[in-house]
């Protein structure tokens, strides 16, 4: 965001600068499938009994303790090694992202037809691990529509919202977040990126966040129109450029 004043000479060029969509990046689970196949639901139902026995509590106990500390971090994976010292990251992998799990989705063609038609490149950035990634998006038949995919790994095991996380990705990505455009179903995952300057969609498919100040759509497929309209609004600062 531009403050204080310029010259309007100089302002001019910086606008259009900030305003050039070039990139999107995508989260995974319950962005680019929907919420009822329930895959994510399973996945949280194991994070859950994997932290009650990594603590030695009830699996309530162990979830209202979740709650407590969760605003304070991105991941369950991250507060269990900072609160906890927990330290077999792959054993938590392994228990929370079991082979088949993606056994719940079916090969979608019409989310492909829809990612081809949004011609920028793309990545996927998750908070989960490449292994997961792999298999959701081979069974939905849309890897190839990706140019690389930034996991929990890549991050550090620091992952969204962190400020840095998004950073590191952009980079990676050659681009930089006033270029980019981020849609995640996790409303404080859009904001993390919108506060560094970013442009974020939140999915919002069962209008849970009717209260929410992001842009929000119910599906993929209102993308397009948001991309579109991104890209017209460029085109009207190009004339005054």
């Amino acid at each position: 965001m531009l403050t204080g004043k310029r010259p309007l000479e100089d302002t001019a060029p910086r606008v259009v600068s900030r305003l050039m969509l070039r990139y999107l990046l995508f989260d995974l689970d319950n962005t680019l499938y929907s919420d009822s196949t329930g895959l994510e639901r399973a996945t949280f139902a194991r994070i859950c009994a994997f932290t009650a026995d990594f603590l030695g509590m009830e699996t309530q106990a162990a979830l209202e303790l979740r709650k407590s500390r969760m605003r304070f971090f991105g991941t369950t994976l991250e507060w269990l090694m900072t609160d906890h010292g927990f330290t077999d990251i792959e054993g938590f992998f392994a228990a929370v992202h079991p082979e088949g799990e993606e056994f719940s989705l079916q090969p979608d063609p019409g989310l492909g037809l829809l990612l081809d038609r949004l011609d920028l490149p793309k990545a996927i950035f998750t908070n989960a691990p490449m292994e997961h990634a792999l298999r959701i998006l081979r069974k939905l038949g849309i890897e190839d529509r990706f140019e690389a995919i930034y996991d929990i790994r890549f991050s550090g095991f620091r992952g969204k919202p962190a400020a840095e996380a998004f950073a590191r990705v952009c980079a990676a990505c050659g681009t930089v977040p006033e270029d980019t455009l981020f849609v995640d179903d996790l409303p404080p995952y859009v904001q993390g990126f919108v506060d560094i300057g970013g442009r974020g969609v939140l999915i919002d498919e069962l209008d849970r966040h009717p209260e929410s100040r992001l842009t929000r759509i119910h599906g993929l497929a209102e993308l397009s129109s948001i991309v579109s309209g991104e890209r017209a609004a460029e085109s009207q600062l190009g004339l005054f450029s």
